[in-house]
């Protein structure tokens, strides 16, 4: 399911019915908890959350154009997707994640590189994402991106 939208309120207005409060309350939950710096706004057609240009004027290796990404959302066509770049970056990340995962939710964790999927979004444990969406700063990404992921 491709959404296609101009800004993250059209996005959201956008989503399936059945996805709306889910994916309104995971905006929430991500603005409230993402550090200082991050600026939310379209990206790879879902709504994201980046450091600008003004923060980091390198810009995303791979489009240099582009700021560097961070973390998404999407209402996928079987699933609601959240992208983190930092856990696919970041090993400690990904294994306090894993061991955290299971004391928020019944399902089993369904997950690749950087994007963990929910098939229902009522099942969202929108406590430990919002945790996970504190847990590094715009200078935190900044460096480990550099160290890790622009080489």
């Amino acid at each position: 399911m491709r959404i296609e939208a101009d800004t993250v309120d059209e996005y959201m207005e956008l989503i399936p019915e059945d996805r709306k409060n889910a994916l309104h309350h995971l905006r929430a939950v991500i603005r409230e908890n993402l550090p200082e710096g991050f600026e939310e706004t379209i990206q790879y057609n879902m709504p994201s959350y980046v450091v600008p240009h003004n923060l980091y004027p390198a810009g995303y290796h791979c489009t240099p154009s582009d700021p560097l990404p961070f973390l998404s959302f999407a209402s996928q066509k079987n699933f609601v997707a959240l992208y983190h770049m930092g856990i696919y970056a970041e090993p400690e990340l990904l294994a306090w994640f894993e061991e955290e995962f299971p004391k928020h939710s019944t399902k089993k964790l369904d997950m690749g590189k950087s994007c963990i999927r929910f098939k229902n979004a009522s099942q969202i444990p929108f406590e430990l994402i919002g945790e996970l969406a504190g847990k590094m700063t715009v200078a935190d990404w900044i460096a480990l991106y550099e160290n890790a992921v622009k080489r």
